[in-house]
């Protein structure tokens, strides 16, 4: 008898306990695991408000309406979110109650916290071990709304200012904040030799990339004043210089200009003859407009510096004497410029003999100044004058042995003009004081003046 009402009884507690899920009113409280928390009390007089009877999957759809986490139901749905991404989606998996009214069924364990199964996996300089959940997530503010974009973490580490807008994944990556990744080629912009080794701040002042000049001179102005044209050629550096090197030219003064560059004109930098804006200045081709000052002619051979000189050195001219009015002959081919031009004007230059060798005549001018009658250029000491055949006073006799400066006596200025007349050189020796006249040639030889002549015979 007592078995038969103790089986009946479980029957029946069985039954009861069977229905409690569609409706079980006051005896929900004997079939309860445990107490809810504080936020879920008021809900804990009736199970069907969190369950559903005999239909374990249909809680999570109780929690996600009453809790209103239509965004983490979108997520399971489109699995995506650290909540789509879970294997097991129903919330009591990891949401557990019945554990208390003080249990806090929604903490998180950081240490085994998934990272990966978020939207945003932690790498490089965001691993876990290098930085903390707090360095991301704001006191309350719920995970899910911590921003994903670089710059509303890194914002006060934004050294552009926001010049480049926000958008910080397209030059820099998780690994580290210094390291950029920025392909300049894709720009308008595009960097080659010098400039590749550049770094970003020696174009972009204060990290500011928008806007940046793209012409040579904003930023080699600097290099222009200085060391340069110093503003002198314009603005359009490209237009002689090029990228590998800023000494470097690609102008080619043969090719671009009418006035191409030889000998010592080559290695001249530009501002060495362009004095003034190159654009505006005219700078003709004459020499004489950069070797003004280098005209030791003082113009007395015009302006055709050409004629004598030439590129390649300023000092050896190409001039040829033969077509002067001075052609250089025998020793005189061999001197030096100077060695007659004693002064640069070379016009002031004499072509007379003595105009040079006035020291050397020593004849004390008593021969006269046409040196030349007797002397040539091969040797100042070679010398040939007959005095039969250039004079009109022939030397025979004793005058054939005597020094010219025997009967040349004084110094003349000009011309040599001495008289033919015996007593002019033979006054001193007129026995007869002159009461025989003058031409003593009449009675005297030249082979002696004492020797005399008559009509039929000489006396001695």
């Amino acid at each position: 008898m007592t078995v038969r009402i103790a089986s009946g009884f479980l029957l029946a507690v069985a039954g009861i306990c069977l229905a409690a899920h569609a409706d079980m009113g006051p005896l929900d409280a004997l079939v309860m695991p445990g107490k809810v928390i504080k936020g879920h009390a008021v809900l804990e007089s009736d199970c069907k408000n969190c369950h559903v009877a005999f239909k374990k999957s249909a809680q999570r759809e109780l929690c996600l309406d009453c809790h209103d986490h239509r965004a983490v139901a979108a997520d399971i749905a489109a699995g995506r979110g650290y909540h789509g991404r879970l294997k097991d989606t129903t919330c009591s998996a990891c949401h557990t109650e019945h554990k208390g009214r003080d249990v806090n069924i929604a903490k998180l364990d950081e240490a085994a916290f998934d990272h990966t199964l978020t939207d945003f996996a932690l790498r490089g300089g965001h691993a876990a071990s290098k930085v903390k959940c707090r360095d991301c997530h704001a006191p309350n503010v719920k995970f899910r709304d911590a921003p994903s974009d670089c710059h509303s973490c890194h914002k006060k580490d934004d050294v552009h200012k926001g010049g480049l807008g926000k958008a910080c994944v397209n030059c820099h990556d998780d690994t580290s904040w210094k390291k950029i990744r920025f392909d300049h080629s894709k720009t308008d912009y595009p960097l080659d030799g010098c400039h590749v080794n550049v770094e970003c701040k020696a174009c972009h002042i204060d990290n500011r990339f928008k806007p940046t000049p793209k012409d040579c001179y904003s930023c080699h102005r600097g290099d222009d004043n200085k060391k340069g044209h110093k503003g002198m050629f314009g603005k359009k550096c490209e237009s002689c210089h090029v990228t590998e090197s800023w000494t470097a030219s690609k102008f080619d003064h043969r090719r671009d200009t009418r006035y191409p560059l030889l000998g010592k004109h080559r290695p001249l930098k530009c501002d060495a003859c362009h004095k003034g804006d190159v654009y505006t200045e005219k700078l003709g081709n004459a020499c004489i407009g950069c070797h003004a000052k280098d005209d030791v002619h003082k113009d007395q051979q015009g302006q055709k510096c050409e004629s004598c000189h030439s590129e390649y050195s300023w000092n050896k001219a190409l001039f040829d004497h033969g077509l002067s009015r001075f052609p250089l002959l025998g020793k005189h081919a061999k001197l030096e410029c100077k060695a007659c031009h004693q002064q640069p004007t070379f016009k002031d230059a004499g072509t007379k003999c003595l105009d040079c060798h006035d020291k050397d005549d020593t004849h004390k001018r008593r021969l006269g100044a046409a040196c030349e009658q007797c002397h040539n250029a091969r040797h100042w000491k070679q010398w040939s004058f007959d005095h039969n055949e250039r004079s009109r006073f022939r030397l025979d006799g004793a005058h054939e042995r005597l020094d010219c400066h025997a009967c040349h006596r004084q110094p003349v200025k000009h011309k040599l003009e001495l008289s033919g007349s015996c007593a002019s050189c033979h006054a001193a020796d007129d026995a007869h004081s002159g009461n025989f006249g003058s031409y003593c040639e009449r009675c005297h030889l030249t082979s002696s003046f004492k020797t005399i002549k008559t009509r039929t015979r000489v006396l001695q």
